[in-house]
């Protein structure tokens, strides 16, 4: 069982509390302080399900491109870390590590600890054991002021390929004819 220091409005809504960056180092220490907790900006999202507890947390790095540096990236917290489903992109609170925003793979049952990967490849995964773990937030979506650059899939990544060798093999036909 996971005790969460948490806010409501005036009409017993619960609040999605925000972590801005500024006050990321005082998470750690009052992530589970109700008076640090209800110091934080607090906002409601009509979009978001009633039933469920949402906290918001903005992120800093390259880590997690494309989204970017300074996204806000709102989480759904999660009580049962056993149910976290594996390639999840989770907002984890760390008793070194602070806040880091990574996609989990979830070997609790077997090692007990998660393995937590970046999408930026230059990034290397690495694990932390469950007892490092303090909270854990299921993505749910990001705000953020920049629009991500496209991301080319495979399939049009081997298409542009293919056409380049064509053109390739192309120029080489010509330059064995002009010799």
């Amino acid at each position: 069982l996971r005790v969460l220091a948490t806010t409501v409005d005036a009409a017993n809504r619960e609040n999605i509390e925000v972590v801005p960056l500024k006050a990321k180092a005082g998470y750690r220490q009052g992530y589970a302080d109700p008076e640090f907790i209800r110091k934080l900006p607090v906002f409601q999202l009509p979009i978001l399900l009633s039933d469920r507890k949402y906290r918001m947390f903005q992120i800093s790095g390259d880590s997690m491109l494309p989204i970017g540096d300074k996204s806000w990236v709102i989480g759904e917290f999660v009580q049962d870390w056993y149910r976290i489903k594996d390639r999840t992109p989770c907002v984890l609170l760390l008793r070194e590590d602070g806040i880091v925003f990574k996609v989990v793979h979830n070997e609790l049952r077997r090692r007990r600890r998660f393995v937590l990967h970046s999408l930026n490849p230059a990034y290397p995964p690495y694990e932390v054991e469950a007892s490092d773990v303090l909270e854990i937030w299921q993505f749910c979506n990001y705000i953020s002021s920049e629009v991500p650059e496209q991301q080319l899939h495979q399939d049009a990544l081997y298409h542009q390929l293919e056409r380049i060798e064509n053109e390739v093999m192309v120029l080489k036909n010509a330059l064995k004819e002009k010799q």
